[in-house]
């Protein structure tokens, strides 16, 4: 991704770049990342130069790479910060774990600078047909290590059929759709009855239907199973 500044700025509001991810932001955020178009973008941010979305971001993925990094590293470095809280508590508690994915995100409520945007963008991205999660995958991510971290707290059973995506999806579906009406007055209600809302998800028991359905579509003993689209980006 190339983010070059080149000193422009293209008009009022900051440098060029700087204008195309908030435009996208807003664009994205009101209409799906799929249904706006490179050159309305650049329309929205002022660019003089009908090329500047490509020049600085290179594609449409560029450009919404720059939109979660803007609001990712905050997101990140509290979700962490939880984590060491967590374990230096030495103590399990899966409402502890279930606030410390909720709680980072959620404080992009308040942001005033696209956070809204922020998390309906990415609920846009963990509602799709095959979910993307940028640093699912990445052990140094603060979600990796929360996925690790809940592991341990659940059942194989509950595990395997995939409750902790259910529980990252259910998440930012419901802040997007708090953040449609943002700014709020007071989140803290709807904050701490969600933590409370992923924590019961997560420690939801299964029932024997559920396990005897399970245990027909599992493959014979030997054959691997068919991991689902869940499975494959967010590893349960």
């Amino acid at each position: 991704m190339r983010m070059h500044d080149s000193g422009g700025t293209g008009g009022s509001g900051g440098t060029t770049s700087a204008r195309l991810v908030r435009a996208a932001e807003q664009l994205f955020a009101e209409r799906g990342i799929d249904a706006v178009s490179l050159r309305e973008i650049n329309r929205v941010a002022g660019a003089k130069n009908a090329s500047a979305l490509q020049y600085h971001f290179g594609d449409r993925n560029g450009l919404l790479r720059a939109v979660l990094a803007k609001h990712q590293g905050a997101v990140e470095d509290r979700r962490h910060a939880m984590l060491d809280a967590y374990e230096s508590a030495g103590r399990a508690d899966l409402r502890a774990l279930a606030g410390a994915l909720v709680r980072p995100l959620a404080a992009r409520l308040a942001d005033p600078d696209g956070g809204a945007a922020y998390l309906q963008i990415v609920a846009d991205l963990v509602n799709r047909p095959r979910p993307v999660f940028t640093s699912a995958d990445d052990p140094t991510s603060s979600v990796h290590r929360w996925r690790m971290a809940v592991a341990g707290l659940l059942e194989d059973d509950a595990t395997r059929l995939h409750r902790r995506f259910t529980a990252l999806r259910f998440t930012h579906l419901e802040l997007a759709r708090r953040a449609r009406g943002a700014p709020h007055t007071d989140d803290r209600l709807f904050v701490s009855h969600l933590v409370d809302l992923v924590a019961g998800l997560l420690a939801a028991p299964l029932s024997d239907e559920t396990l005897r359905l399970d245990a027909e579509r599992r493959p014979p003993e030997g054959q691997p199973d068919t991991p689902s689209p869940a499975h494959d980006l967010a590893g349960g």
